[in-house]
Parts: C-alpha cells; sequence; structure tokens
C-alpha cells in the first residue's frame, strides 16, 4: 500500500496523508497549517493552492475538535478534524486565546 505524503507549505516538514489515527489529513501536524486544495463552494478543486493559516478550534456538539484555517490569499475559512498526532501545544494555545486575550478588558466584571 502507497502512502501519499506532501510537504508542508510553512514549515517545509514531509507529512503522510494518513494520520497515526487512521484518518486523511490534509494539515501538518506540526504547525497546522495546510494548503488551499478544495473550493467548499464548488466542492472540488481548488484553483488558489494558497497557504491556509491555523487561526482558531472549534468544537462540535458531538466534542470533536476543529481547526478553523483562513487562506492568506483569498480568505476563505474552512475546518478540518484535529487529528491524534497534531500539535497539542498549538491546539491549546488556540483554544484559549479567546480567553486569555478578550476583547474588552477584564476589569469590567468588577462592575458587575
Amino acid at each position: 500500500m502507497k502512502i501519499d505524503t506532501f510537504t508542508c507549505v510553512w514549515c517545509g516538514l514531509t507529512v503522510s496523508t494518513l494520520a497515526a489515527d487512521g484518518r486523511r489529513r490534509n494539515h501538518c501536524p506540526s504547525c497546522l497549517h495546510s494548503r488551499h486544495v478544495l473550493d467548499q463552494a464548488e466542492g472540488g478543486p481548488s484553483e488558489c493552492r494558497s497557504r491556509m493559516t491555523p487561526i482558531s478550534i472549534a468544537v462540535l456538539r458531538n466534542g470533536d475538535w476543529m481547526v478553523i484555517h483562513r487562506c492568506v490569499r483569498c480568505d476563505t475559512l474552512t475546518s478540518n478534524p484535529v487529528c491524534t498526532d497534531d500539535n497539542q501545544l498549538i491546539l491549546m494555545r488556540m483554544a484559549v486565546r479567546p480567553l486569555a486575550q478578550p476583547p474588552f478588558p477584564l476589569e469590567a466584571f468588577g462592575d458587575l
């Protein structure tokens, strides 16, 4: 069985398209960056092919975590499942960012 690989557009790591948990992977497990290869609206290949930056984490109702990516060229947003061997430090940094850097001063809670 041939396992496909790709080179990360951000850190240069050679990545297997098959994650440790057996799922298909489309992002780098080290830096979580990806390439814009699918057109979300059309469902086919994207002509953009630019880098997708991980910007956030979303948690689905069933508890699954998703990495939210934004294309640096066309601003398209996508979501991809977190894989078991993804960089846990980067995942946690993205997950706590809203608490660590709220859009309002925390002192406002003292007035409530």
